[in-house]
């Protein structure tokens, strides 16, 4: 990924203008505004029930906001399905291992690029003869290094490799935007850097335009972001360059309990 460069002088690839979510009395987003320019990794940090998970489903169009709106390439997403708006470039990982855990890699990506191609779930029976099909999953396995394991069931794929082979999913639907929802939980320390070193280098071969990250781990967060949104009590408490962002004392303690470390 590209470090953003005079983001004002462009149009924003997605965005949320005053967006609030009401359930009831509980007011779980509140007049949050954001914007992700091309080139970006923008993580969204925040205590738990800090109205991350619903700011992202907002953003992705899972959710359609109380009041606000939020625009994709410049288009409303109110009432755009999620098959439409993956077809379209905004994507999240599927988790489709959990979903289907009997399909091996091939059929997994398979599900994922007969969506991009237009075709839906009605091919995965018939992918290997659909040429299009198959270069996209050969694509998007040998940037995920998962090409030796097209063949076997996916829920026998070690954790670390299941997590690439989320994040694939998504990639092959060749999205403008992509949301990676804690793409390492669960995986040793060790494994860590490089499971997020592998995707985003897949995500820049594949030309992807920006990242939202929803991550706990600071240290990953202050590794890859070009920028951090905090969150508390739905409302949006900063948004600031990687160290602007860890040089504020006041709300470091608020998302990560303590003081700059």
């Amino acid at each position: 990924m590209q470090t953003q460069d005079n983001a004002a002088l462009r149009d924003p690839l997605l965005e949320a203008s005053d967006v609030s979510m009401r359930y009831g009395d509980f007011i779980a987003l509140r007049n949050v505004s954001c914007r992700l320019f091309q080139g970006e990794i923008v993580s969204i940090v925040g205590p738990n029930g800090a109205g991350k998970t619903t700011l992202v489903n907002t953003l992705t169009g899972l959710f359609q906001p109380t009041t606000g709106e939020v625009r994709f390439l410049g288009r409303k997403l109110a009432g755009v399905g999620i098959v439409e708006l993956s077809t379209r470039g905004l994507a999240r990982a599927f988790q489709l291992v959990n979903i289907f855990p009997d399909l091996t890699v091939r059929e997994t990506l398979a599900v994922a690029a007969s969506s991009y191609s237009g075709l839906r779930w009605r091919m995965l029976e018939n992918f290997r003869r659909n040429d299009a099909i198959g270069r996209i999953v050969e694509q998007t396995a040998k940037a995920f290094g998962l090409e030796e394991s097209l063949d076997i069931p996916s829920s026998s794929l070690p954790h670390g490799k299941r997590k690439l082979l989320d994040v694939a999913s998504a990639l092959a639907l060749h999205p403008k935007v992509l949301l990676l929802d804690e793409p390492t939980a669960g995986v040793s320390t060790a494994d860590k850097y490089g499971i997020m070193d592998t995707l985003l280098a897949a995500a820049e071969r594949m030309k992807v335009g920006a990242i939202v990250l929803v991550e706990h781990d600071m240290d990953l967060v202050a590794r890859y972001s070009t920028r951090i949104i905090a969150m508390q009590d739905g409302a949006k408490i900063a948004d600031a360059p990687v160290k602007e962002f860890f040089d504020n004392e006041e709300v470091l303690s608020i998302v990560v309990g303590k003081g700059k470390h």
